[in-house]
């Protein structure tokens, strides 16, 4: 029979130990710090040593923690990969990829169907969302929009947005100057984004091409990029977009571009977890992804 101390008990020291820190490991575990801490003491009381050295605010690992900690952290991943693969071979083959709103809606969904003709005994589930999917879990892999930094997690750069005036051919718009006498559509960046220079607006755009208006805020403004996008399609106005979202209405000459200044933004990267790299879904996804994007 083993001689193992009980598995909470493990996985509260494991989660301290990680966290450097009682709450943040209760708060992962939805337990209260006092249980955490318990379960700690108990731990030691049962090992007959100290595996933390408690200051305000965090906790230290000792000698005998440190010692510890790798082959607790590592038995408790290897358990996770066990279970979730045993659930997984209980379901059928499903890949999940999230990513933003606005690139699922573009981009992502009209290539679904080349996704399933390459590989039919697969469902590819796409999960579109602004908020941080945990990659751990809800999903075997995302398309992220930002600034490129994803710690703790295997990141694949794909390409740089670049932002800049596009609209139906009808508006005819033959010089820089006509933008003076044009309805600008704007999409309006989320407070995470709207101080970053990297998140581009029309007044930026304007001054670079040395287009003096009277009120560069003034036209038709949009909460949601989709939008947006929209808007401009259907003739609303000249719109400051992302090259990568109208893609395929330039190409068709539904919109054109007819100025060659362009603004760069943010950047698209395949991000999923190390946890999850080997995972056949994750696997699939990246070879499917950065065939489609990478370049």
């Amino acid at each position: 029979m083993r001689k193992l101390p009980p598995l909470g008990a493990l996985r509260a020291f494991e989660a301290a130990a990680r966290r450097a820190s009682f709450k943040h490991a209760a708060d992962e575990l939805h337990v209260t710090p006092t249980a955490i801490s318990h379960q700690i003491r108990a731990l030691e009381d049962s090992l007959g040593v100290k595996l933390f050295e408690r200051q305000t605010r965090k906790v230290r690992l000792t000698p005998a923690g440190h010692q510890l900690f790798p082959a607790v952290r590592d038995g408790l991943d290897g358990m996770e990969r066990a279970v979730q693969a045993v659930q997984r071979s209980g379901r059928p083959h499903v890949a999940t990829l999230t990513s933003t709103v606005a690139f699922m809606a573009r981009r992502l969904a009209p290539l679904a169907g080349q996704f399933r003709a390459a590989h039919p005994d697969w469902t590819l589930r796409l999960d579109a969302s602004d908020q941080i999917i945990d990659l751990d879990h809800d999903a075997d892999a995302a398309i992220r929009y930002g600034s490129g930094s994803y710690p703790g997690l295997v990141t694949e750069p794909l390409f740089r947005d670049r932002f800049t005036p596009v609209c139906s051919p009808a508006l005819q718009l033959a010089s820089v100057q006509d933008l003076k006498h044009a309805t600008l559509v704007h999409f309006e960046w989320g407070a995470a984004a709207r101080d970053d220079t990297r998140a581009p607006v029309w007044r930026q755009w304007l001054a670079q091409a040395g287009v003096e208006l009277t009120d560069p805020q003034a036209g038709l403004r949009f909460t949601d990029e989709i939008h947006a996008v929209q808007a401009t399609i259907a003739g609303q106005g000249v719109g400051l977009l992302s090259l990568t979202l109208v893609a395929e209405e330039l190409a068709s000459g539904a919109l054109v571009q007819p100025f060659d200044l362009a603004l760069e933004s943010f950047r698209y990267d395949l991000v999923y977890s190390e946890r999850a790299a080997e995972r056949p879904a994750t696997r699939l996804l990246r070879d499917w992804v950065m065939a489609a994007f990478a370049g």
